[in-house]
C-alpha cells in the first residue's frame, strides 16, 4: 500500500523527508502501541533487531521500560502481602 502525503516545505527541503516523515510516523506507532517490532522492523527495512534497537533510542523509546507506575503497583502488591503475612497466625 502506498500513501501520499502533503509535507510543510521546510521539511521537503530535508535530504530525505519521505524517510523522515515514514520514521516519525512508524516511532509514534510503536510508542502508543498498534505497532510491534516486528511490523517496525518490516516498515523500515531493518534486518536485524540492532538496527531496530538503534531506531529505538535514536527516537528516545523504551516501551519495555520498568515505569513508575509498575513500581508503584509492585509496592502495593508487597505492601498486601507483608500485611497477608503477618496477620493472625492460627494456633
Amino acid at each position: 500500500m502506498q500513501i501520499t502525503v502533503q509535507l510543510p516545505d521546510d521539511l521537503a527541503e530535508h535530504e530525505d523527508p519521505g524517510r523522515e516523515a515514514l520514521e516519525a510516523l512508524v516511532a509514534e506507532g510503536y510508542r502508543s502501541g498498534p505497532l510491534n517490532k516486528k511490523q517496525v522492523r518490516s516498515i523500515l527495512g531493518f534486518e536485524t533487531g540492532y538496527e531496530l534497537d538503534g531506531f529505538l533510542k535514536s527516537w528516545q523509546i523504551d516501551r519495555g521500560a520498568y515505569s513508575i507506575e509498575d513500581y508503584e503497583h509492585d509496592l502495593l502488591t508487597l505492601e498486601k502481602l507483608r500485611d497477608r503475612d503477618s496477620g493472625p497466625q492460627p494456633g
